[in-house]
């Protein structure tokens, strides 16, 4: 079980995909291998959620996508206008409707040679859409997740701003290395100040006597989930605090839960082998998942 197990669908073999304005079915979908993003990580990318015809807080992981090309000097000769015409496109061609999950890519294009500098770009961005037919699995619900401390710390804006959605996901992936290896679904990470920033692909939440406890963010990738959990909290009196603490600060918590596009608000039950309550169908997490879902289906009116 993780926080992104879903239910594996025949259909998504033979989807079509977009690059750069154009549709390829999937064995036809390739990229060259002088684009920016292969050779160095360099682009930006969004998880993005189709439910029922409506892509869902749409215009947040737009505003997003341009914030972080913005960081990263990466300029995108698109509107948001224009990339919701090419996301419209291709699920039109897939005849999409529902429990769509897309992966939105920008790469800063094609190299003349495999070289750092962007002085040695020759073309344009690249940008691709990659649509899934994709439902979260209900055991991630009913069963949770489990999480622990690992090693790997969240950077700053002096090495790369962890409110930047880039492709260079390398500090999360060897996060997530570091919690395989102690048998964890998600590694917790520390900030470089030794609190508690995130986990290594959702962000966190800790729950202890009725009290929301999350990190205040500044190390923690702006999750559009993690955004609503908040304002949620806030709207229905549930006491919710961004704050700075450590693991012995909520190591008796009695529930706790992580945020993600794909997966909405997902309910940890074991902390480092702790079990927690975190799946009681009475538990304040599944009063907040509710009040999340109520607010997709709100949106989507």
């Amino acid at each position: 079980m993780s926080s992104h197990s879903y239910i594996s669908d025949p259909k998504n073999e033979d989807i079509f995909i977009n690059i750069n304005g154009e549709l390829y079915q999937r064995n036809e979908a390739k990229i060259s291998v002088f684009d920016s993003g292969f050779l160095l990580g360099d682009g930006v990318w969004e998880g993005i959620r189709l439910h029922k015809k409506t892509l869902v807080f749409i215009e947040e992981h737009l505003d997003r996508l341009f914030a972080s090309a913005k960081g990263i000097s990466l300029n995108i000769p698109l509107s948001k206008k224009d990339i919701l015409d090419e996301l419209n496109k291709v699920l039109i061609k897939n005849n999409m409707n529902d429990d769509i999950h897309i992966r939105l890519i920008i790469s800063r294009g094609d190299k003349i040679t495999p070289y750092q500098n962007p002085n040695a770009n020759v073309g344009p961005i690249n940008f691709v859409i990659i649509p899934e037919y994709k439902k979260t699995d209900p055991n991630t619900y009913i069963k949770g997740v489990s999480i622990g401390r690992v090693p790997n710390i969240r950077p700053n804006e002096n090495i790369l701003s962890p409110h930047y959605n880039t492709l260079s996901k390398l500090n999360c992936i060897l996060a997530s290395i570091e919690a395989n290896k102690l048998s964890y679904d998600e590694g917790i990470m520390n900030d470089i100040n030794g609190n508690i920033s995130t986990c290594n692909s959702t962000n966190l939440f800790f729950i202890q006597k009725n009290e929301v406890i999350t990190s205040t963010g500044e190390y923690c990738l702006n999750g559009i989930t993690r955004g609503k959990a908040i304002q949620l909290c806030h709207e229905n009196n549930i006491q919710c605090n961004e704050m700075n603490f450590t693991f012995e600060d909520i190591r008796k918590c009695d529930e706790a839960f992580v945020t993600g596009t794909f997966a909405g608000i997902i309910p940890v039950s074991k902390l480092e082998g702790k079990e927690l309550k975190s799946t009681n169908p009475s538990s304040m997490v599944n009063k907040i998942r509710e009040l999340y879902n109520k607010k997709i289906e709100e949106y989507i009116v």
